[in-house]
């Protein structure tokens, strides 16, 4: 079989929605009303924290997905106010959302626990405060939220491969402004900033999804334990100390592209080995030079640059049956899926998507049965489901 990025085909139902004349389809989608509706037609469970579980309307995978958003709509109204990262919210927020985590996570590995006939991951890309509403490609809600989608593997295998020069699939490996000329500085950083026992540094050849060979190229640990593992808070906050890492990596460079020769940036984690690590080396600085003079010559690659921490951080098993987490520059704005090798093109079709809706809520419905045992919320009703 071929080796390689893969497309599928993913039906949905049209959403009912109408955006109201004057309003662009993001804006609309980033204001409380349609909030409003995706906790009414699609929302599955509540917690007092204002993390809703919630159905995805337009998923990328009808074997199994949904999602997790920490949902200030009605709290925050400024749409650039509102969480974009974890690290962003309240420890009290985030300890119930790790708690929601585990138990997806747990449910998706039960159900699916063979790792030849299922593709699992869960992940969130942060939603980047400093782009324009109106710009192309910025997320549709402006909120922190996490995916668990599975695919099934028969499914991709008979997938055609994907346009490997597709933009989308070349945020994490060659064409990569960070894998291209900064990849022992990035990891050296990496290891000078973790204190890991859980999460394991990881070969390149034993982190990859073998069908898709992605991820390409980006530094791996993984779960030592598997997922007993993420029952210990300890594996939460080393997946936290790489979130941390990584935005004192992308802050300090992204500030040497706009100043040269500027300070580091201020509130980083680890002070200490940005100065010693980041702000001494060449190839560092000299890759920020690169960027610097694009800017300066180049009004539309200048624009296209995303000022403030832009990621995605994925746990995923692959074929091999190991667990591991991963994290990657998110310059353009793709899927987390697309980390993983998998472009998800998605097709208005009701029928089909009717045909696989049943079997797609039976199993969403369960996982929110095992959230509420847990104290983790109460269920939503809506017209599909009830409470």
């Amino acid at each position: 079989m071929e080796h390689g990025p893969r497309e599928i085909a993913n039906p949905y139902r049209p959403i009912p929605l109408t955006v109201p004349e004057g309003m662009k389809p993001n804006e609309f989608f980033n204001s409380a009303a349609n909030l409003n509706d995706l906790v009414n037609n699609n929302g599955l469970l509540v917690t007092p924290e204002n993390l809703l579980l919630y159905r995805k309307a337009l998923g990328h995978s009808n074997e199994f997905d949904t999602s997790i958003i920490y949902n200030t709509s009605q709290t925050i109204l400024d749409p650039l106010g509102r969480p974009v990262r974890r690290t962003q919210v309240p420890d009290q927020v985030r300890r119930v959302w790790d708690r929601m985590n585990v138990i997806l996570i747990e449910y998706m590995l039960e159900k699916y626990p063979d790792p030849e006939q299922a593709l699992v991951l869960v992940g969130e890309a942060s939603l980047d405060a400093t782009w324009p509403l109106t710009a192309p490609g910025v997320p549709s809600i402006r909120m922190l939220h996490n995916h668990f989608v599975v695919f099934p593997m028969d499914g991709l295998r008979r997938a055609p491969l994907a346009d490997p020069d597709n933009p989308n699939l070349s945020d994490g490996g060659q064409h990569s402004l960070f894998q291209s000329y900064m990849s022992a500085v990035y990891r050296e950083f990496f290891e000078q900033v973790l204190d890991l026992e859980i999460l394991q540094p990881i070969d390149v050849a034993e982190s990859r999804v073998q069908l898709t060979g992605y991820p390409q190229g980006l530094p791996c640990w993984e779960v030592r334990g598997g997922v007993r593992a993420l029952r210990d808070v300890r594996f939460w906050r080393e997946y936290d100390a790489l979130l941390k890492g990584f935005l004192d990596f992308y802050r300090t460079f992204f500030t040497q592209v706009s100043t040269r020769n500027a300070e580091a940036p201020k509130h980083t984690y680890f002070p200490d080995q940005v100065e010693r690590v980041l702000l001494f080396n060449n190839d560092f600085l000299g890759t920020a030079k690169k960027v610097r003079d694009r800017c300066i010559a180049d009004a539309i690659y200048a624009n296209s640059i995303r000022w403030q921490p832009a990621f995605k951080q994925v746990i995923y098993r692959n074929e091999l049956g190991k667990l591991i987490v991963t994290i990657s520059q998110n310059s353009i704005g793709n899927a987390i899926t697309e980390l993983l090798g998998v472009v998800v093109k998605r097709v208005s079709d009701g029928a089909a998507y009717a045909r696989a809706e049943p079997a797609l809520i039976e199993q969403l419905l369960e996982v929110r049965r095992r959230l509420v045992e847990a104290d983790l919320g109460y269920g939503i009703a809506t017209p599909h489901w009830s409470a």
